[in-house]
This record gives C-alpha cells, sequence and structure tokens, in this order.
C-alpha cells in the first residue's frame, strides 16, 4: 500500500496488514481508494527513512506492466555482495489505442459519406501535409501518455529514484518471412526463429489453435503445408500441439476444421490481421524513453532478450508485471534473486473523459440525439466512485461503485455484481474520475509453468503485443 506523510510526502509503501494496523488504531486516514493510498497523522517525511524505490516498466501496444520493487543487499554464496530484489505493487495498465483507433474510422467514414453525398460538409484535406517532428497517431500517442501520467502520479504516492524501462526494437522483416540469410533449415535454429516464436505465443495466447490446449508443448504450424506451396511467413504461422500438429499433417485447414466452422473463421480471421502490435512498439519505444526523462528521475533502458532471461532464469511465468519485475540487471552468477512476487495485481485500464460529442448520430452519421452539454449532474459527474445507501426496494443495501449520471439525477451505478438506477440524495461521494477504472486480478501462480512453449531455450527479444 502507499504511504504518505502527515505533509502530503511519499513514504515507503507497506504491506496491507501494516496498513489496516494503522487505520485501525487511529495513526492514518485513507487519503485516496485507487489505488489505495494511507496518510499518517504525526509522522512527517523528516522523521521517517526513506531509501527509495524503483519503477520498473515493461511496456506493450495493448498494455503496460509496471512494477514497484526495492533492493535489498546481502551476502550470495560466493561471499559477494548480492541483491535480493522484492516486488512491492504491481500494476497493468491497459491501454485503449484500439478504440482510439475505430473511433477515428468511424469518424472518417462519416466524413467520407458526407462528402460522396456532396451535402456540401467540407473538401478533404490533402494526404501530403506536413506533420511536427515526433508526431504520432492519436492511438499510439495515447500510449505514451497514459503511461507517462501513470508514472507521474506514481511518482506522487512513491518515493521513485529510478525508472527502469524495457526498449525492445522489433525486425518486420523478419515477422513477414524467414531470414535474411536465405537458409531453408527450421525456424527454431535462426534469430528470426526466435522473434517470430515469441510473436506467435503472444498473438495465439500460448494455447493450441485448434482445441485451445494449454500447458503443453507448441509446434509452430504451417497453415497452408509447405507441400502444398504454402510458405514461413507469419501470416502462415499457427500455434498446435503435437497431436494436432500429426492430426492435421499436409490438410487443408478448411478440410481439418469442415466440422468446426466457427473455430475456421476465427482462426482465418486473426491471421489475416496485420502486425500492429509489432508497428506499435517500433514507432514508440524511443519516444517513450525521452518523455520519461523529462521526469527528473534517472531512466535506464534495457533489452528485451536480458528481461526474458531474467524472468526464464527466475522460474516466472510469461505475465505483463512479471516481465516488468523483471526488467533491469539481475547477476545471476553473483546470486542476485527476485524474492517477493506479490500475489494481488491492480489493473489501472484507461477509460477516458467522456466525449466531445454534442449529438448521438445515427448510423449514416446525421444527428439523431442532443446530449446535454454539462457534465455535472447533481454534483457527481461519469465514473465517480461513490457509496450507496438504498433505504428501501430491491436494491437496499450499501453499495459501491461507479456511476453514469442523468439529468433527471437518477445515476445509474455500477459494483461488481449488478447495476441499478439511484436517486443523488442517496450517494456519497469517494472519489472523484480521473479517466481510469480501476480493479484487482489474482497474479500468475509460480508452479503454473507455462515454459513448455519456450523448449528451454535462451529467450531473444521481447513481447511486442503483451497480449
Amino acid at each position: 500500500m502507499f504511504v504518505l506523510a502527515k505533509g502530503g510526502e511519499p513514504l515507503m509503501p507497506c504491506h496491507p496488514a501494516r496498513a489496516r494496523e494503522l487505520l485501525d488504531n487511529g495513526r492514518a486516514v485513507v487519503a485516496r481508494r485507487a489505488p489505495f493510498t494511507i496518510r499518517l497523522k504525526h509522522r512527517t517525511r523528516a522523521g521517517s527513512t526513506v531509501e527509495g524505490v524503483q519503477l520498473r516498466l515493461d511496456p506493450g501496444s495493448k498494455a503496460t506492466g509496471i512494477a514497484i520493487t526495492d533492493e535489498l543487499h546481502r551476502i550470495g554464496p560466493k561471499g559477494e555482495t548480492a541483491v535480493a530484489r522484492r516486488g512491492l505493487i504491481t500494476i497493468e495498465l491497459r491501454h485503449r489505442g484500439q478504440q482510439i483507433h475505430a473511433g477515428m474510422m468511424r469518424r472518417a467514414g462519416y466524413r467520407r459519406r458526407r462528402r460522396s453525398a456532396n451535402l456540401r460538409y467540407r473538401a478533404r484535406r490533402h494526404d501530403n501535409r506536413s506533420r511536427p517532428d515526433g508526431w504520432l497517431p492519436p492511438s499510439l500517442r495515447h500510449r505514451i501518455d497514459s503511461t507517462m501520467s501513470l508514472v507521474v502520479r506514481l511518482s506522487r504516492y512513491a518515493p521513485v529514484a529510478e525508472i527502469h524501462v524495457e526498449q525492445v526494437a522489433f525486425d518486420t522483416t523478419a515477422f513477414a518471412g524467414v531470414a535474411s540469410s536465405g537458409t531453408q533449415g527450421t525456424l527454431e535454429s535462426t534469430h528470426a526463429g526466435s522473434e517470430i516464436r515469441e510473436f506467435l505465443l503472444a498473438k495465439w495466447n500460448r494455447s493450441c489453435v485448434y482445441c485451445d490446449a494449454t500447458g503443453v508443448p507448441l509446434n509452430i504450424e504451417h497453415v497452408r503445408p509447405r507441400s502444398r506451396g504454402g510458405s514461413d511467413r507469419v501470416t502462415n504461422l499457427v500455434l498446435s500441439c503435437v497431436p494436432c500438429n500429426q492430426a492435421k499433417g499436409t490438410t487443408r485447414i478448411e478440410e481439418f476444421l469442415s466440422d468446426r466452422p466457427d473455430r475456421l473463421e476465427s482462426v482465418i480471421t486473426q491471421l489475416r490481421s496485420p502486425l500492429q502490435d509489432v508497428a506499435a512498439m517500433n514507432a514508440t519505444r524511443l519516444q517513450l524513453v525521452e518523455v520519461l526523462a523529462t521526469h527528473g528521475v534517472p531512466v535506464r533502458a534495457w533489452s528485451g532478450g536480458r528481461t526474458c532471461w531474467n524472468r526464464f532464469a527466475m522460474g516466472l511465468p510469461k505475465s505483463h508485471t512479471l516481465d516488468a519485475l523483471s526488467t533491469g540487471v539481475i547477476d545471476h552468477e553473483r546470486g542476485d534473486t527476485i524474492v517477493r512476487v506479490p500475489a494481488q495485481i491492480l489493473v489501472v485500464a484507461s477509460t477516458g473523459r467522456g466525449s466531445y460529442a454534442r449529438t448521438t448520430p445515427d448510423r449514416f452519421g446525421f444527428p439523431r440525439l442532443q446530449r446535454p452539454r454539462g457534465k455535472v449532474h447533481h454534483g457527481y459527474s461519469t465514473g465517480d466512485l461513490v457509496a450507496a445507501v438504498v433505504p428501501r426496494g430491491k436494491w437496499v443495501g450499501n453499495w459501491v461503485g461507479r456511476i453514469a449520471v442523468r439529468t433527471s439525477g437518477q445515476h445509474r451505478i455500477t459494483t461488481l455484481t449488478s447495476r441499478f438506477d439511484v436517486s443523488h440524495r442517496n450517494l456519497r461521494l469517494l472519489q472523484r474520475a480521473d479517466g481510469y477504472a480501476y480493479g484487482f486480478a489474482e497474479e500468475i501462480r509460480l508452479n503454473e509453468q507455462r515454459g513448455a512453449a519456450y523448449s528451454g531455450r535462451t529467450l531473444k527479444g521481447g513481447d511486442p503485443g503483451n497480449v
């Protein structure tokens, strides 16, 4: 849990049990609900020992793993001073780049239709107009802005002394085909094969595409067999377990999945998807480090290969937060190790702050309903965290959740188990909306090893999608 001093300065995080003890004894008060932060009543920062923590990032196209760690020094097995890294808090930041891209495409479709219908909307702008240096599409700019926003916010709650970020560059030509050497060996025998295997593991969620089997050795399967003219392009590769791979053999996928048309359609659709994750990572990796450097805290960038090796050597499964926890230097020969992995992670999902649209369009893009200009109604806005006390009716009781406001004052509250309407008179504000939704998820257990797909190899590269 995050801890603040009497004056609001960040102190070292504490265990949840310690936070409960301080609250029960009246020595602290709740400063923020999500992420949960307490403020001590009497202790100041000058009277506290603050060693500082490290903030570790594992950027991804759809989600970014964040880990707050500290390091303890102890004598290793060879008599040298070794480092014991402790994971204090782990966070998974989920981006909304896909929603932003879909909204931009929908708006472009509305405008294109208005122009083609000759409705005197506006002339089309030239595609060759100049853009400033460092310009990124809104869906990619959002990944950098949301990550930086959360880093700044976490620095208010924890004494961040260093920032460690994984910086990975992906060879898109290697993902598009075989290695540039032109060898006809197996994919696993080339550097490009290692990157392609990592990409396929992330793309197909480390499971067999034919039977959804997990935790078993997975082979790289050619959808269109090579004996029938199939290539080694990534758009022709999937993952399959050994029984499914042997059962399919040189059969065409249309024949193999003829009795499962839904599975056939989903596989073909995902195969045709472009390498958006790889392109997003390559486009944002340098700017993310540059933006983080403006925070005033030392920033160090590390390769994805080092992260994969650290995680593999520590016996950790694959996840966003465990990759972040493994980012940086871990000298295994000296005796460095990771001694604590949080069992629960904080999931932070970007939700935005509403829309600027003043109307609700129909399927042709024309206004259908007028939206109210104000976003605050009866003292509340959409996304606020509130406590509701319902005195009677079907939903009688005490509830905590987020609300969607209405001009009538009958706001809709969404809890973990239900959704219903409640009057603004029965609400009490707990926390204002900040553009994010918060939740919790269980971390992958250490004994749930999905490393069978790695075949005991030293992994190279990183995970482009972090899906």
